[in-house]
Formats: structure tokens, C-alpha cells, sequence
């Protein structure tokens, strides 16, 4: 590369990487945004609020990359995404200002989705320009490595968020990062967003949206003509439902549900579990490009779809695996003395609360409610000749009680005491995992192995939907599919799996929406997606 080709990457990656610092900086943080922002509901309603405020972002891009695409076709790329990374940069700076809940009640949630909202709508612009922005520079036989560069820099937003995070932790007592430190990464992304004003303001247009001009061919109305003809509505539906579900839910998982399953579900201690994803994220940034190569001499489809399909058969293997090498005593006990909830199903609820207003008062729902709050795997078993659910631990069995009882009080006292020491005789760690028993090297192989199926698919496939599209076109129709899947299924991942591991009460079972989406998308890509390598994206018609 020249060194104005490197400038053309590093100017339009910095966009992306503000997208994925904030991401971040949402998902690490939000044990403090419930608190600060949620701290009128109960605790686990205020944590699925804060997951429902990261996904208001998510909702708000595909709308951003109608908006924003349409002006990118009409003005041009440059001058589109500095608008929206000065967007993006003063709704990420404002969240770190907003005042709490314990100062301005309601209005504090509200706002703090208000901005979440805006980063959405300019983050829908945000990426599609940047991509395009490169791909247009770019060599056709580079194009995929190209663009590669500029998607390895969403690793780098991890990496920039927990710079900035660790350190304030080990530093600041608990109850001043939470009174003022969590602010911090917020307010200091001021100072990313005025790098890359002054590195974009450098920048010259693209040259195919040039020469698209200079010859004539910029579309007067490119959002009729991307949804208003049968030919291009259907490659938008191949990307929006084909191709990138699974590439969203996959780097995803990678990158942020594997912190909760190891934080929450196996209680590796937060520090740990975020030194061993810096990693491997590190180990793993270079495959991006390695991938983005590969696609560039043997094809995009064959690459991100052999990922999905890596994917769909390995990632619920590779988190058993992680429970064995982070918690093998929770696994031993898991194996020994599984636990069962026995009950009349006709007593029994779907305890998603988000809420806070109902009360599960059968002993059924008393039951699970007590097991789910431990964070322990259970299996349900039908009886409908009981009147009170039960509890067996192994082989242990301890009955349960209906929380609108008279002596409800009592028999919790009672229900919990039996509870615990089964789970004590039973060997199960109640508390955090042993650090002696955790096995480090190997997680960090496994999340190796996980990170690199996202590397697999981003940049093979998000470079496959772009050249899918002529130029005139391309911003808006790019685009409006990408952040459509990465917002309805990428964005919606955490809550989802949230919810279906509370309703089921198997660990593994949030992992259940991405490996399912990650399958669909092998086969349907299969079906409906076309080869695009060597396509002359001045050319496309």
C-alpha cells in the first residue's frame, strides 16, 4: 500500500472503532448504567433494561442507514461519514454527562436511550461508508484484505474500552468508579472523535463516486431505485436474511457473550475473564486480514460460509469446554448430582420480568426462581399429581413452598437452609470459581478458536454484499441490510440469550439462538448467494 492508501484505511477505520469502543463500553459497563440510569426498578429488571437500552441503538440503524445511505449516493461518501462520526462522538461524550436516576428520575433512563438511539441512527451510516469508502480505493484482487483492515479495528474498539476500563478499576475504590469513574470512558471519546475529524477533513472523495459523477451515472433517487425494483430488493433480502444474521450473531458470541458466560454464568472473576478475552482478541486480530486474503483467491461464499458452518457444530462445545477448564467443581457437580425441578406445569410461568410488577407466587415459579438466582443448570420434570414443587439435587429431595402462604416467611427460611446444604453436601461452588482450578491457557485457546469464526465472516461477507450493488446505489442498498441484521439479530443477541437461559434453566441454552441462526444461514447462503469475486463494481448494473 502507498501512504495515501494508508491514510484512506486508517481514516475510515477510526469510525469503527468508535462504533465498537461503544459497544463496549455499554456491555462492560453495565453493571454501573443499571445502577446509575436503572435504579428505580428491581436489580434484575434494571439488567435487562440495560441490555434493552444497548439494543435501542440496534433498532435505531437500519433507519440510519436509510437517512445516511441515501445522502452517501446523493453527495458522497466522505462528507456523509463525517457527519456521522460527529454524531456518533457527541452521543457517546453526552452519556458520560447524563445525570442519575437518584437526580432526575425518569427522565435519566430516558435520556441515557435518547443517545443510545442517536448513536444508532449515525452508526447506521457509519460503517457502510467506511467500508465503501475503502472498497473504492481498493484493487479488485485486494479488495477483501482491504476492507479486512478496516473491520479488525472493531477488535481494537474492545481493546481501547478495556485500556481505559482496567485501569480505572484498579485504581478507584468501588463506590467512586461508580459514583463518577464509570463516566470516564465516555467523556474521553471526545478526544477520538477530534483524531478523526482532523484525519477525515484530509481525505479526498472516492474515486469511483468521482467518476460515477463526472460521468453521469449518480442515481437522482436512490432510494427508489434500491427498493422500488424487484432485482435489487432481492439481493438487500439475500443480505438482510441469507448472509449476515449469522455473521453478526457469530462475532457477537465471540466477543461479548463469551465474557458473560464466564463472568456470570461460571463466576470467573470479572478481571480474569477480561484479561484472557484481551488475549485472545489480541492473538486473533491478524486473521482478519488472513481471511480477508483468502477470500480474495479463492471467493467470499466459501469462506464465510464454511465459518458458519464451523460455527453452528462448535460453539456449544466450545462453552462446555470452558466450563470444564473455568469451573471443572460446577461441571463435576452439574455431571453427579444434577438438579431437577419436579412440578405440575399447570403451576408453572415464564419468569421474564423486565417489569418488575409480577409476582410469581406458585411453588413452581418459588422453586425456580430460587435455583435461577444461584446462576445453576436445571432440568425440569413433569408431575401433575403434586400439589408443591420439588427440588432434587442428585438424589436429595427438598420440597418447595407457595410464596402467598401464611407462614410464606417460615418455610422460605426452611426451603433455602435445605436448599444450601444439599448443594454444599452436593459439592456444588456457590461462590466465585477457584483461581487454582482455572485453567487459563486453555480458555484463552478457546476463545481463540471462537474469536476466529467471526474473523472467518466479516470481512468475506460483508465485502460480498457490497459488490452486489452498482455504484450509484451502493451506500443506501449496502448498507440498510447490514445494520438491519446486525440490529435485529446481532443487537438483540444479549437480551435473547439472556431471556432463554432464565426460561430454560440450561446454561447452554442462549446459545441455542446463534448456533441455530449460524446453520439457516449455511444452507440459505448456499441457495440464494452468488460468487462475487472479480466483480468490476464500476460495471455493476
Amino acid at each position: 500500500m502507498s501512504r495515501d492508501d494508508k491514510k484512506v484505511i486508517v481514516a475510515a477505520s477510526l469510525g469503527t472503532v468508535f462504533e465498537f469502543y461503544d459497544f463496549f463500553l455499554i456491555g462492560l459497563l453495565a453493571g454501573e448504567i443499571t445502577k446509575v440510569f436503572f435504579s428505580g426498578v428491581n436489580p434484575t429488571a434494571g439488567f435487562i433494561f440495560t441490555l434493552l437500552g444497548f439494543a435501542a441503538g440496534f433498532m435505531l440503524r437500519p433507519f440510519g442507514a436509510i437517512v445516511f445511505g441515501r445522502l452517501g449516493d446523493l453527495v458522497g461518501r466522505k462528507y456523509t461519514f463525517l457527519i456521522t462520526i460527529m454524531l456518533m462522538g457527541i452521543s457517546t461524550f453526552v452519556i458520560g454527562l447524563l445525570p442519575a436516576y437518584a437526580t432526575i428520575g425518569i427522565a435519566a433512563p430516558i435520556a441515557f436511550i435518547l443517545m443510545r438511539m442517536l448513536q444508532g441512527l449515525a452508526l447506521g451510516g457509519e460503517f457502510g461508508g467506511a467500508m465503501i469508502y475503502v472498497a473504492e480505493h481498493a484493487p479488485p484482487d485486494k479488495r477483501a484484505s482491504w476492507t479486512a483492515w478496516v473491520i479488525l479495528t472493531a477488535a481494537l474498539g474492545f481493546l481501547l474500552a478495556v485500556a481505559i476500563i482496567i485501569p480505572l478499576r484498579l485504581s478507584l475504590s468501588a463506590d467512586a468508579f461508580l459514583l463518577w469513574g464509570w463516566r470516564v470512558p465516555f467523556i474521553v471519546s471526545i478526544l477520538l472523535l477530534g483524531v478523526s475529524l482532523w484525519i477525515r477533513l484530509k481525505l479526498d472523495e472516492s474515486p469511483e463516486f468521482k467518476r460515477m459523477k463526472a460521468e453521469g451515472r449518480a442515481s437522482k433517487a436512490p432510494l427508489s431505485e434500491a427498493f422500488g425494483t424487484w432485482k435489487n430488493v432481492r439481493l438487500i433480502l439475500i443480505g438482510a436474511l441469507c448472509i449476515l444474521p449469522a455473521q453478526a450473531v457469530i462475532w457477537y458470541t465471540g466477543q461479548f457473550y463469551s465474557l458473560f458466560f464466564l463472568t456470570k454464568v461460571l463466576r470467573v472473576e470479572n478481571l480474569t475473564a477480561n484479561y484472557m478475552l484481551i488475549v485472545a482478541t489480541v492473538v486473533t486480530i491478524p486473521l482478519y486480514v488472513v481471511f480477508g486474503t483468502l477470500a480474495d483467491r479463492i471467493g467470499r461464499r466459501k469462506v464465510y460460509v464454511g465459518g458458519y458452518l464451523l460455527a453452528a457444530v462448535l460453539t456449544v462445545p466450545i462453552f462446555q469446554a470452558m466450563t470444564h477448564f473455568a469451573n471443572p467443581a460446577l461441571e463435576r457437580a452439574q455431571v453427579e448430582a444434577p438438579i431437577t425441578i419436579v412440578s405440575n406445569p399447570a403451576e408453572c410461568s415464564v419468569q421474564f420480568n423486565p417489569l418488575g410488577t409480577a409476582k410469581f407466587t406458585t411453588s413452581c415459579d418459588v422453586v425456580t426462581d430460587a435455583v435461577s438466582k444461584l446462576g445453576l443448570n436445571y432440568a425440569r420434570e413433569s408431575d401433575t399429581s403434586l400439589s408443591v414443587a420439588q427440588i432434587k439435587v442428585g438424589q436429595k429431595l427438598i420440597p418447595g413452598y407457595s410464596g402467598d402462604v401464611p407462614d410464606a416467611a417460615a418455610q422460605k427460611k426452611r426451603f433455602d437452609s435445605e436448599l444450601n446444604a444439599a448443594l454444599v453436601e452436593s459439592k456444588y461452588p456457590l461462590g466465585a470459581a477457584a483461581p487454582e482450578s482455572i485453567n487459563a491457557p486453555m480458555i484463552v485457546l478457546l476463545l481463540c478458536v471462537l474469536l476466529s469464526f467471526g474473523a472467518m465472516t466479516f470481512a468475506p461477507s460483508t465485502t460480498s454484499l457490497l459488490e452486489m450493488f452498482p455504484s450509484r446505489i451502493r451506500y443506501t442498498a449496502m448498507s440498510f441490510p447490514y445494520h438491519l441484521s446486525a440490529a435485529w439479530f446481532g443487537g438483540f443477541l444479549p437480551a435473547t440469550a439472556f431471556a432463554i437461559v432464565a426460561a430454560t434453566g440450561n446454561i447452554y441454552s442462549g446459545l441455542y439462538y446463534p448456533v441455530a441462526i449460524s446453520a439457516a444461514c449455511f444452507v440459505l447462503s448456499l441457495l440464494f448467494a452468488r460468487e462475487t469475486r472479480g466483480t468490476d463494481i464500476s460495471k455493476v448494473n
